[in-house]
């Protein structure tokens, strides 16, 4: 089966007029081509498609589209969306039920999502031509997670995920487990990041892909599976939040093309034009794949700690400011809301560890 599996999408604030005409040829140019040549494509749809009003408390930016922006990706060849992600609650129930029924109407499927914690386990699997291929998708707990008493999106769980991997194998013939997580704007995964993945491989992933990080990781091989770690987004072009910093690593991604019989992976480049994305090509592509490749040798020698550990120092202010202004007498409620929400998502906890060792990790070692 040949299959592609697209990064994180929302429609802007800028761009959202044109997926509400439809305008697939200004949004997307020649991006369509590569899900003509796919049997199954999968796109990870990180915003609400609603009207609602009723935005939920978070921080940062609370994202919704017009539904007509399931028609459009009905129109470039999406099969499924992936619902596992820290935005598809942005605007709440009313705006998780308006999504649904969005891509009900464009005869999408979606998978990462249920009414409850054990709903939201749901497994997909797709059969074509006589090959099952499983999907699962989970997210890091931000704000979107289902929880046992409320809808949402599968939560990544260390215990009960690895289960559900490793029993779905025994259903389906390739298994790709969509991760939203990892920290936003690294090119480098955290030790504990790379390390579940690894394990994910080992309960039975073929094919690992970790989103939300808004940019281009580096990629490995193991044990005969595949680990992509960072993705970057699919389209999500001129975002009013963006600062000029982070738009070169914001503006490209990898398209995966995954062959489920031969197990090959192939990646495919992206990169914004004007208000939509092309295929890149020339020596704006090879200079994508080149500093991509290079982070993949990092991987092997061991430089990518070094990497993980210098974007955590540059990000390090402001985790000491968040300990500084929680749990004080003068402590407002949205200071102690930020500690705890660094608490409770997995990636900012992989900063605290890395910046804050434990003696235990700095204690004398025998040398060698």
């Amino acid at each position: 089966m040949k299959t592609l599996f697209m990064g994180d999408m929302s429609p802007t604030v800028a761009t959202d007029p044109l997926f509400e005409k439809m305008d697939v040829k200004a949004l997307f140019h020649d991006v369509p081509t590569l899900f003509d040549k796919s049997d199954l494509s999968f796109v990870n749809l990180e915003c609400a498609l609603t009207d609602s009003k009723n935005a939920i408390k978070k921080f940062g930016p609370n994202l919704k589209a017009h539904k007509n922006t399931a028609e459009v990706l009905k129109m470039i060849g999406t099969d499924i969306c992936g619902l596992s992600n820290n935005h598809i609650f942005d605007f709440g129930i009313e705006g998780a039920v308006d999504t649904i029924k969005a891509l009900d109407e464009a005869d999408i499927l979606y998978t990462g999502f249920g009414e409850n914690y054990d709903d939201s386990r749901k497994d997909l699997i797709i059969e074509l031509d006589g090959e099952k291929i499983a999907i699962v998708a989970v997210c890091e707990h931000e704000y979107s997670y289902a929880l046992e008493d409320r809808m949402g999106s599968r939560p990544f769980d260390e215990f009960d995920t690895m289960l559900d991997i490793r029993d779905v194998r025994e259903k389906a013939d390739r298994v790709v487990v969509i991760y939203h997580g990892g920290k936003e704007h690294c090119r480098y995964p955290s030790p504990r990041l790379r390390k579940l993945s690894r394990a994910m491989i080992k309960h039975g992933a073929d094919l690992v892909i970790c989103q939300h990080s808004h940019c281009i990781g580096c990629y490995e091989e193991f044990m005969g599976g595949h680990i992509l770690y960072g993705q970057g987004n699919f389209h999500f072009v001129k975002a009013d939040f963006l600062t000029p910093a982070l738009v070169p690593t914001w503006n490209n991604c990898l398209a995966v093309e995954y062959d489920t019989k031969k197990n090959e992976v192939n990646f495919v480049p992206i990169v914004v034009k004007d208000y939509g994305i092309e295929i890149a090509k020339g020596e704006e592509r090879k200079a994508i794949m080149k500093a991509f490749y290079e982070r993949n040798e990092e991987l092997k020698d061991g430089r990518w700690k070094d990497g993980w550990h210098a974007f955590c120092e540059s990000v390090k202010e402001g985790y000491i400011n968040n300990i500084g202004n929680a749990g004080r007498a003068d402590s407002t409620e949205q200071q102690n809301a930020v500690f705890g929400h660094y608490l409770d998502c997995e990636a900012h906890t992989d900063v605290w560890r890395e910046l804050f060792p434990t003696y235990n990790l700095t204690n004398e070692k025998e040398e060698k």
